[in-house]
């Protein structure tokens, strides 16, 4: 039987390809992404990197599409640390509530961990599909470094949900 979530994936546009094999790498596990972040087209990228959509509208529109997600995932590449929206979506999930997960990115050794994943993150995993979907799925996974090895998170506070 295959099981379904609703997801925000927070990536850097430059690996959107990161972003399908993510999908394709649960499906292999007959488990299906519903992924509500954005993904922009050649075209709308343009416009974004020429400043031709309003910041506020585009918070906004990442503000909607992250409530409708139970999970916010964040693909790791070599410059996702350095992404100022990366940062700002990873601080959003934080303030809705939304278990956030860090994802190493296939080959992803070395990659840099976003500051606001090491202050509100859940768990960072690697490209493991049993493990991200425990993590997706509220378990305690711990935190890996890009290697896979244990590590200790920057902040250990732990979060719960309100019932």
């Amino acid at each position: 039987m295959s099981t379904s979530k609703n997801l925000f994936i927070s990536h850097h546009h430059k690996d959107d390809t990161a972003v399908t094999n993510f999908t394709k790498l649960l499906a292999g596990k007959e488990y299906g992404i519903r992924n509500s972040s954005i993904r922009a087209n050649p075209k709308n990228q343009d416009k974004l990197d020429k400043k031709q959509i309003p910041e506020q509208t585009l918070k906004r529109l990442l503000r909607m599409k992250m409530r409708w997600a139970g999970t916010v995932v964040v693909l790791i590449g070599s410059q996702t640390h350095s992404r100022k929206w990366v940062n700002w979506e990873i601080e959003q999930a934080a303030k809705l509530g939304k278990r956030i997960v860090g994802v190493f990115m296939h080959g992803g050794k070395d990659s840099d961990i976003p500051e606001n994943l090491e202050k509100f993150g859940d768990g960072l995993v690697g490209w493991n599909s049993e493990k991200i979907i425990d993590a997706i799925e509220g378990k305690d996974v711990g935190w890996c470094n890009s290697s896979g090895q244990p590590r200790t998170p920057v902040n250990n506070v732990k979060r719960i949900a309100c019932q």
